[in-house]
């Protein structure tokens, strides 16, 4: 997709003016690479997309700056770029958060950005409520899929069975109820006051009508 890799030079032309261009176009074409990978049913270049379109309207709500939305656009990029659905939990993330270690080190950017970057994909095998900036806008950015339009969130849930395909049908349904039914149990599910106003309400409707579908005999 190459409105996605003008992004990222975009974004790091802004963030890393001294990175070589060679190495952009490297790391950006091997980010790539991992997006389309052929076992990705929910997490590939469309689950991208709508994490940094969720960025944008946070950032048009306030929520945070135009340099923090470029920056969360990086830990876009990288949150789940290293993905294998059968790996043990949250080992994924911390691929994903070394790759990102690694490659923001050989483009340049400064110590504090790629710390930020590796914080927020670390965050992401847990979801846990974030309190403000950046790091609630991410978290709200990622589980934009769960306040989706009702007909996206049953494409969502899916992609999601195939990218389990192995896994059997009692086992999936067990699994993936105990991994929604914290969302529920929260107060809110999102961090910003952005996303409660415009995501809340859909994610729970969405939530209860995929757990009236898990326990369907």
């Amino acid at each position: 997709m190459p409105a996605l890799i003008t992004w990222w030079k975009l974004d790091l032309a802004e963030l890393a003016p001294g990175a070589h261009h060679d190495a952009v176009l490297a790391i950006g074409t091997d980010l790539m690479r991992r997006w389309t990978e052929p076992h990705r049913g929910y997490h590939g270049t469309r689950h991208l997309v709508e994490v940094f379109w969720a960025l944008e309207e946070l950032e048009e709500g306030q929520e945070i700056t135009a340099r923090e939305g470029a920056l969360g656009r990086l830990a876009g990029w990288f949150h789940d770029a290293v993905y294998d659905p059968s790996a043990p939990g949250g080992s994924n993330e911390v691929d994903s958060a070394d790759l990102a270690l690694r490659d923001l080190q050989a483009l340049r950017l400064d110590a504090d950005d790629i710390e930020t970057v590796r914080d927020l994909v670390l965050a992401t095998s847990t979801h846990d409520l974030r309190a403000g900036g950046l790091a609630a806008a991410f978290h709200d950015a990622d589980l934009w899929i769960l306040g989706a339009p009702a007909e996206r969130y049953a494409e969502y849930t899916g992609q999601v069975r195939t990218e389990y395909a192995a896994v059997p049908d009692d086992a999936f349904r067990a699994g993936r109820a105990a991994i929604l039914r914290p969302f529920l149990d929260r107060e809110s599910i999102y961090a910003t006051q952005t996303a409660r106003d415009r995501w809340e309400g859909a994610a729970r409707a969405n939530l209860l009508r995929e757990f009236e579908v898990l326990a369907a005999p």
